[in-house]
């Protein structure tokens, strides 16, 4: 059922799929970050995607639950190979950064936690501010530009997100409608037809493994599912429902544990929502790890395949269209908005507003500055400073 783009692919399937694990095993900064990577290298620089696909994922990505940059991802498969492509571009986005986590899970059972990593993300969480900061600016300046509607959602959208310090998905849905009634409106609104309005098809994901024979293993599966179903916007939205269930309904893992495994989640590459594996494996090795992971990721997937055909077949007609620009520049008003949420937590004083600072403006100097580098001396930065600071405010 699906329908090809109007232009042939200019890459291979095995292409996509090896940039994707590059972007997996190297792309530092978190869902904001990873879009505007994605936008940077698939569409400016290497031309395999046009710029209305990737506004049709993100949009695409912002109207269905889950990890957005993982949608983003798998949309960008999807584009000219279709199932096959999406299942190998979101298997190799996701694959990296999972076996590093779980990597760091056993490490961190076996020792007994990891001191160093409040010292790392010290530095790691600074540099990261200056790394979506950059991101936000570029995807506001391509997708919103000079249109005052636009810029009307996408503001709204940007200080609702710093007020409330969270996404709300009807407001996307909102940002769409309102584009779509101003750009395009359809004839059945003149008239006064209200009966023919149009309902939005979402689909509701089922606990997939409801069906396990060992207790803890299908207790982790259906919360995750849960998780991946029903959080909308970012990865990091999904924090605060995993507290939720991790640490006060079935306290798997303490507080200090469950802020460990979000650290990890920063500090490693790939989507924020990878922490799940950590958190699956500290309840149940390296099975829950898995578990956890497939419940997040399946509902995400099954979210951004089913719809794809209808947005690929329908969505060059202008009520879409406008539907889907005012969805994307609600998105962008959204990850602008989380840039200041995420500053918050990771700007503390001086030496990490230097940082952030730094970060940006080597960014915006050296266009071909690879963020990995600036993750890897922005650790070390932090290893060596944050003990002095504290030895010094002691």
């Amino acid at each position: 059922m699906s329908t090809p783009t109007d232009a042939s692919p200019r890459y291979t399937l095995a292409q996509m799929v090896l940039y994707m694990l590059r972007l997996g095993a190297l792309g530092f900064g978190g869902p904001v970050a990873l879009v505007g990577y994605m936008h940077r290298d698939l569409v400016e620089q290497r031309g395999w995607v046009s710029e209305s696909d990737y506004r049709e994922g993100l949009a695409l990505a912002q109207m269905m639950p889950g990890p957005m940059a993982a949608q983003l991802g798998i949309y960008m498969g999807y584009v000219h190979y279709h199932i096959m492509g999406a299942t190998l571009a979101g298997i190799a986005f996701v694959l990296p950064s999972f076996l590093m986590v779980v990597g760091l899970g056993r490490a961190y059972a076996h020792f007994g936690g990891l001191s160093w990593m409040q010292a790392a993300f010290y530095g790691v969480g600074a540099a990261v501010v200056g790394i979506i900061a950059m991101s936000a600016y570029k995807l506001t300046t391509k997708t919103v530009g000079q249109n005052k509607l636009l810029c009307a959602i996408y503001l709204t959208l940007a200080i609702v997100t710093v007020v409330t310090e969270s996404e709300i998905a009807w407001l996307f849905i909102a940002g769409g409608l309102v584009n779509w009634f101003v750009v395009a409106r359809p004839k059945w609104f003149n008239k006064g037809g209200l009966n023919a309005a149009a309902a939005a098809h979402l689909p509701v994901a089922s606990g997939v493994l409801s069906g396990l024979d060992w207790p803890l293993l299908g207790q982790i599966g259906l919360f995750f599912t849960k998780a991946g179903a029903f959080v909308f916007g970012s990865g990091l939205a999904i924090v605060p429902f995993l507290y939720g269930g991790v640490v006060t309904e079935h306290h798997w893992l303490n507080d200090k544990q469950f802020v460990d495994a979000v650290a990890v989640a920063m500090i490693t590459p790939g989507p924020v929502v990878i922490t799940v594996g950590f958190i699956g494996y500290l309840v149940a090795g390296f099975a829950g790890a898995c578990v956890a992971a497939l419940g997040t990721f399946l509902p995400c997937y099954l979210f951004t395949v089913l719809p794809a055909p209808y947005f690929k077949k329908y969505g060059k007609l202008p009520a879409v269209k406008a539907f889907v620009d005012g969805i994307t520049a609600a998105a962008v008003g959204a990850i602008t908005g989380s840039v200041i949420v995420i500053a918050r937590r990771s700007i503390v004083d001086w030496p990490t507003v230097l940082l952030a600072l730094v970060t940006a403006l080597l960014l915006w100097r050296f266009k071909k500055l690879q963020e990995p580098v600036i993750v890897s001396a922005a650790a070390l930065t932090g290893l060596v400073a944050y003990p002095l600071i504290r030895s010094h405010a002691i």
